[in-house]
């Protein structure tokens, strides 16, 4: 029964690797969290539609104008909430001519944080194949944020396209900044999440050619955490600020009516206007600012305090942290009596920020972010963009800001008299204000123009494309389609194995049904499967997939996957690997019946030997590049980083334009991990090992009662597979 075509049509050179002429550049921005439409995007909605979000879509505007770029799509999450506006389950949206947001959907339908959408990423990853299957790849993916980062890196793995990585905040750095509070380890990493986005941002980092960051002090004291700080890769890019729409004053202009939402709060609204613009968020330290406000009869007398902190219909429909941001201001004003010289007003528009930066200018007051650290800062550009001197603090963003503007002055967020001495200096000295106004205005278009960004961007991309191979999946050959219209992929030990009778019943169910492939995925070498298929008669595989997700081979000629032995090699050093890990305690090298050309096979002591998180350190130490698997909890892989059951699933169907909602694979250990997460159809035996615990509960991933082969059947008849099939694990919310 062989009905796999086992012929492949020789790769064509394609144009992948060409510089960025004019009209040649197809770039994909990936942004999953929060939420991102072409117009008005409700910036402030939570802690994660904030000033990423507006990165992304300037970024994707100003790439989009360049003559080198033919398109740019900016892929995010599709949401379908009644909650939210319709314009978010639009699975397309113009953005500017050249580019356009594409909404992929994954996961549940309604909004989601983005610490839920974890468990959900490599659904993004198979429905994103199709995408870029239907609308052709593009010549390099760009991640932001961890999320992102993490699914990009394996879409640029699969499909050997450049990666690109920008990481906006990091894992390590906050969980180094909420550990100082008062909760505790657990209730963090229960809340934020911490070890998967750290990982996540290991192998963004990891699989990155370029890693765009915005200032010096980010890399030399963000990204130097990491065992992947590799600084060659880090890019200072400084993102720009939109100067058309951030402009000065000029003869025609006049206030808005958005003031008059400002006045009503106000005694005197002619007072020079201390303006605060950030979401409700401990770190923005907005209640640090009130405290100095209130305590300084000086400021109170000479100027206003107007704080815009996002927008909100009801507070009581904020999250918590919000409301306890601003529940602490509201009583400190009470608290300090500021009613008449506090403004705070509740609700503003995207279009009202510009306008709201004049105001300020024409009462010539003063911008300020007092923030406890500020990775960039947005807002200091638009500020200083419109003419508006600055006082923030001496943290990342700022500290470059000011350094190519000199538009204001730093301050330490902790020191309140500091911060008052500050504020008191740019609003009573007015030629050094004018200087500072005039300084800021000449600085941002100078030093953070978004083309400038671009050019940049696109001069570091050239490099990156002139030293990439063509991607070997570049070209989709024209091949004749299997003639089954739907495949088994299952793992050999433990999973096929342990009943002779259930097996039996298996075979024979394979065998009575034409229109059903089935394939073998195994950590066994290939002569170690062959034998063991034959010693279980059963039938012959249309493909198998050996080595731990790096061998592939088709039909009963077993004929070998070439783009799959294209990829499989990059960055792989067995030699180096062997040479650190042998000498580590509780590692054993298995004999070489386990050992293969992409494969390093060890038989641990869990009781003495590093755990997989500190041999990933290790490796990453010494520049390895590897992916390190376990499997019953004793038997430990070193593969390639292209390598892998989930890279070899999604290959296999990518290659033969094959559905993976037709696809029902089946394992019961680590090694099989990968190809159960996604859109396939997953199925976990009952006699499975528990480092596959962590996938309960997933997505389109069904735990069988019965175990072995007939485990297997019982997933079978749970996804109705030999007839209409039916997923009825499609969804879990979380």
């Amino acid at each position: 029964m062989i009905r796999l075509l086992t012929a492949e049509t020789p790769q064509t050179k394609g144009d992948m690797n060409l510089l960025a002429e004019d009209n040649s550049l197809k770039i994909s921005l990936i942004s999953l969290h929060g939420l991102i439409r072409a117009k008005d995007p409700p910036l402030g909605f939570d802690s994660d539609t904030g000033g990423q979000i507006k990165y992304v879509l300037e970024l994707a505007r100003e790439l989009a104008a360049q003559p080198q770029v033919r398109e740019v799509e900016l892929l995010t999450r599709q949401i379908i909430d009644p909650r939210l506006d319709e314009q978010y389950a639009q699975l397309e949206e113009p953005l500017c001519e050249n580019a356009k947001i594409v909404r992929i959907p994954f996961g549940p339908k309604r909004y989601l944080k983005k610490e839920s959408l974890w468990p959900y990423l490599e659904m993004f990853i198979d429905q994103t194949l199709i995408h870029f299957r239907r609308h052709g790849l593009p010549n390099i993916i760009h991640g932001h944020y961890a999320d992102a980062g993490l699914a990009g890196a394996h879409l640029a793995q699969l499909l050997h396209v450049p990666f690109i990585f920008t990481g906006h905040s990091l894992g390590r750095v906050k969980r180094q900044r909420l550990s100082l509070g008062k909760a505790s380890p657990e209730s963090l990493e229960r809340k934020y999440k911490f070890t998967q986005r750290i990982e996540a941002e290991e192998i963004a980092l990891e699989t990155a050619s370029m890693v765009v960051t915005s200032t010096n002090q980010e890399i030399q004291q963000q990204y130097e955490l990491y065992d992947h700080y590799q600084p060659e890769r880090m890019e200072v890019i400084p993102p720009g600020v939109d100067l058309t729409e951030f402009s000065p004053l000029d003869a025609d202009w006049e206030p808005p009516a958005f003031a008059k939402k400002i006045d009503c709060f106000l005694r005197d609204p002619d007072k020079p206007m201390i303006l605060a613009m950030a979401r409700p968020d401990e770190r923005k330290n907005l209640e640090m600012l009130v405290d100095v406000y209130g305590q300084s009869e000086e400021l109170q007398e000479i100027a206003n305090l107007v704080l815009v902190m996002g927008t909100r219909t009801d507070m009581n429909e904020l999250p918590k942290s919000q409301r306890h941001v601003i529940h602490n201001v509201l009583h400190k004003i009470d608290l300090y009596d500021l009613y008449g010289r506090v403004a705070y007003p509740k609700m503003h528009t995207p279009t009202d920020v510009p306008d709201l930066y004049r105001l300020a200018v024409s009462t010539h007051g003063v911008f300020v972010n007092p923030a406890l650290t500020e990775p960039f800062g947005l807002t200091l550009l638009e500020a200083g963009a419109t003419g508006l001197p600055i006082v923030a603090t001496n943290d990342g963003g700022p500290r470059d800001i000011i350094a190519n503007c000199n538009n204001g002055l730093l301050i330490d967020p902790m020191d309140g008299k500091g911060i008052e001495k500050s504020l008191l200096r740019v609003l009573t000295e007015p030629e050094q204000w004018q200087q500072w106004s005039e300084a800021g205005i000449a600085g941002t278009r100078q030093h953070y123009a978004w083309n400038n960004h671009a050019h940049r961007y696109l001069r570091d991309l050239n490099d990156i494309l002139e030293n990439s191979p063509t991607p070997a999946l570049q070209q989709t050959s024209k091949r004749r389609l299997p003639e089954f219209d739907r495949i088994i992929i299952t793992d050999l030990d433990n999973t096929l194995t342990g009943d002779p009778e259930g097996l039996a019943e298996f075979n024979d169910m394979i065998r009575e049904h034409d229109h059903i492939g089935f394939g073998i995925a195994t950590g066994r070498r290939l002569d170690s499967a062959l034998q063991m298929i034959e010693e279980l008669n059963l039938p012959q595989p249309d493909l198998i997939d050996t080595d731990a997700g790096t061998q592939l081979h088709y039909g009963q000629n077993l004929t070998p996957d070439r783009s799959w032995r294209q990829q499989i090699g990059f960055a792989w050093k067995p030699d180096e690997i062997r040479e650190l890990l042998d000498t580590l305690p509780g590692f054993h090298l298995q004999d070489e019946t386990h050992q293969s050309e992409y494969k390093i096979s060890y038989e641990i002591d869990p009781e003495n030997s590093p755990s997989v998180t500190e041999v990933h350190k290790a490796l990453r130490g010494a520049g390895l590049r590897a992916k390190v698997v376990l499997s019953l909890g004793m038997y430990l892989d070193i593969i390639p980083v292209r390598g892998g059951s989930d890279l070899s699933m999604r290959h296999l169907l990518w290659k033969w334009g094959f559905s993976p909602d037709n696809v029902l694979v089946a394992g019961d250990s680590g090694n099989d991990a990968g190809m159960l997460l996604g859109r396939t159809l997953g199925v976990v035996v009952g006699n499975y090992s528990p480092e596959l615990e962590e996938i309960r509960n997933r997505p389109r991933v069904y735990f069988a009662q019965a175990e072995h082969a007939r485990g297997i059947l019982e997933g079978i008849h749970y996804y109705q597979f030999l007839d209409n099939i039916v997923i009825p694990n499609d969804r879990i919310e979380s």
